[in-house]
């Protein structure tokens, strides 16, 4: 019996001094210590031995298990320190090397120009709202005063979707939909994604943004309008920024104008970004025409208003001297970075 629980204890030990994972080191303790291991069956045999034997078998079996338990848990605390050198030189940081450089993404020129213009709007009083790209033909044209047979249609190459649906061809129709809520007085804006069939070049796109706003109320003049316009361009362009209107049409305000402003380049002398006449134009604008108001539920002779718009595309543009509009589209990061 005591030459038995000799070659166990040397097979324990061998095994365990060949074990290069801890994982190999719990199947031998399972093999020799567990319930059916190699130690636990020779107790077994005990019943078979004298009174008088037993203690000094039971001696042998416990300094067996003791010598085992002891060679394990030294593997173990060998494979685990071995294991954590590896880890440690594995994950070296080598504070020498130069550090790498995160690419943060920012906003898009038209986003900074959509931005500031809602800060210029919203902190004299206006509020931003949105309508739907798909609209319906009655909101795009007719409730602004163009009829079906009316030639500026011809003007707008709409995309159409049936007789009745279309790609919106301006923001006009959000300004309907809110007079048409019948809430007075009105200040708002309404930037927005519109589509037109215009051939793709340096200064025209299939797909651009509009910013229009609309003001209604009790006693509005052009006055009114001049002086919120005369500030817009103060904010956007400078505080040096002078402002001109000229005599326009459009069928939805009357009277109607043009409006320019002193080239932000040379200031009103003249260079090559105003083709040396010192101005620039930006936007029309004009008073709301009684029609538009009458068929949006609002009575003309006690309301009136005035509204505006404007290419966002072109703020852009003109703000940071870029002579292409489809730079603004490619997403070539070498441009993009600039802003």
């Amino acid at each position: 019996m005591q030459e038995k629980l000799k070659q166990i204890r040397e097979d324990a030990i061998a095994k365990i001094n060949e074990a290069k994972e801890l994982d190999k080191l719990n199947d031998i303790r399972v093999a020799f210590l567990g319930k059916k291991g190699e130690l636990t069956a020779i107790m077994k045999s005990m019943k078979d031995l004298s009174p008088e034997q037993r203690p000094a078998f039971g001696q042998m079996v416990n300094q067996t298990r003791t010598e085992i338990e002891n060679a394990l848990d030294a593997m173990k605390t060998s494979l685990a320190r071995k294991a954590r050198a590896l880890q440690l030189k594995s994950e070296v940081i080598d504070v020498t090397l130069p550090a790498k450089k995160n690419n943060v993404g920012h906003r898009h020129p038209n986003s900074i120009a959509l931005e500031e213009m809602e800060r210029i709007f919203v902190g004299l009083g206006y509020e931003v709202v949105e309508g739907p790209e798909v609209e319906k033909d009655y909101y795009n044209f007719e409730a602004l005063n163009i009829p079906k047979d009316h030639p500026a249609r011809d003007e707008q190459d709409t995309f159409y979707i049936n007789a009745n649906m279309l790609l919106r061809s301006q923001t006009s129709g959000a300004q309907i939909h809110t007079m048409e809520n019948g809430t007075l007085p009105i200040k708002v804006i309404s930037p927005g994604r519109v589509y037109r069939a215009d051939e793709v070049d340096a200064t025209h796109s299939p797909c651009f943004h509009q910013v229009e706003g609309l003001v209604v109320g009790k006693n509005i003049t052009f006055a009114d309008l001049k002086g919120t316009l005369a500030e817009f361009a103060r904010e956007m362009f400078g505080t040096q920024t002078k402002v001109k209107f000229r005599p326009h049409h459009f069928p939805f305000t009357e009277p109607s104008a043009e409006m320019d402003v002193t080239c932000f380049k040379c200031g009103g002398k003249g260079c090559r970004m105003c083709k040396g006449s010192g101005w620039i134009e930006i936007l029309g604008c004009g008073m709301v025409h009684p029609h538009v108001l009458e068929m949006s539920g609002i009575d003309p002779e006690e309301y009136s208003g005035f509204a505006f718009g404007v290419g966002l595309e072109r703020i852009a543009l003109l703000k940071y001297e870029i002579d292409d509009m489809r730079l603004m589209y490619e997403n070539d990061i070498r441009f993009l970075k600039q802003f």
